[in-house]
C-alpha cells in the first residue's frame, strides 16, 4: 500500500467529457504536474496539447480509443491508436468489444485487443483494456480479462464511467485474481476520495483513473464527473 505522498503516482488525472474546453485541459495538465500524477488522460483530440504541456515533467500522456462504446471495427481502433501515439500518447486505454464479451466470444476479443496491442507496442506505448464491468457478469469479466492477457495487454481497466456504475473493490479483486501479478489493474469510474483509492489499491489496483485526483490526494471528497 503506498503512503499518501506516493499515492499521486497511481493516478491518471482524467477529463473525458465531450464538452471539455482547452482551458479545462490545460488546468488538468497543470494540476497533474503540480501533484505529480502518473498521467493526464484525455480524448484523442487533446493528446498533442497535453503532450506539449507535460513533456519533460515526468507526467505521461494517456488517450482513450474506441471510447466509450467499444463498438468500433478493429481496424478503426488500430488507426485511432496509432494516431494518438503519433501525437504523443504514452498510454492507450481501449474499450473492448463489449458485445463479444457478453456473447462469450473469446477469440473475437483476443483478435480485437491483439491488433491494438501490436500497434501500440510497436511504438513503445502501453495498452490498457477497458472491459466495462458494469455491463458484464462475473464470468464475462473473467473471460474479458483472460482475453486481454492472451492478447498481450499491459493492463485491464474496470470502466469508462459512461455507462453507470464504476469501479468496485469486488471487481478489482476479481480482475487481479484473473490476470495474476504481472498485469496492471486500473480502477476507474467513481473513485472520488482517498478512502476509495486506498480500497482499490488494497484490492489489487496498480492504477487509479479519476477526475477527482486533486481531491483524492488532498483528503477531500471529489465529484463523480468524468
Amino acid at each position: 500500500m503506498p503512503n499518501d505522498a506516493s499515492l499521486a503516482t497511481y493516478i491518471d488525472h482524467t477529463l473525458l467529457k465531450p464538452d471539455a474546453s482547452r482551458e479545462q485541459v490545460l488546468t488538468l495538465c497543470r494540476e497533474a504536474v503540480e501533484y505529480s500524477f502518473k498521467s493526464v488522460c484525455v480524448n484523442p483530440l487533446w493528446v498533442s496539447t497535453v503532450r506539449t504541456v507535460v513533456k519533460d515533467t515526468g507526467v505521461l500522456t494517456c488517450s482513450v480509443i474506441g471510447f466509450p462504446l467499444g463498438a468500433t471495427p478493429t481496424e478503426v481502433k488500430v488507426f485511432e491508436a496509432r494516431g494518438a501515439v503519433a501525437d504523443g500518447a504514452d498510454e492507450i486505454d481501449m474499450v473492448i468489444d463489449i458485445a463479444a464479451a457478453r456473447a462469450g466470444e473469446k477469440d473475437a476479443l483476443v483478435q480485437d485487443i491483439r491488433a491494438v496491442a501490436e500497434a501500440v507496442h510497436e511504438q513503445d506505448a502501453v495498452l490498457k483494456v477497458i472491459i466495462e464491468t458494469v455491463l458484464l457478469t462475473d464470468d464475462q469479466k473473467i473471460l474479458a480479462c483472460e482475453a486481454a492477457v492472451e492478447a498481450g495487454a499491459d493492463f485491464v481497466k474496470t470502466s469508462t464511467g459512461f455507462n453507470g456504475g464504476g469501479a468496485t473493490v469486488e471487481d478489482v479483486a476479481l480482475m487481479r485474481r484473473t490476470v495474476g501479478p504481472d498485469i496492471g489493474v486500473k480502477a476507474s469510474g467513481g473513485v472520488r476520495s482517498l478512502a476509495d483509492a486506498r480500497a482499490m489499491i488494497e484490492a489489487g489496483a496498480t492504477r487509479i483513473g479519476a477526475s477527482s485526483g486533486v481531491a483524492i490526494v488532498s483528503g477531500e471528497q471529489g465529484t463523480a464527473e468524468y
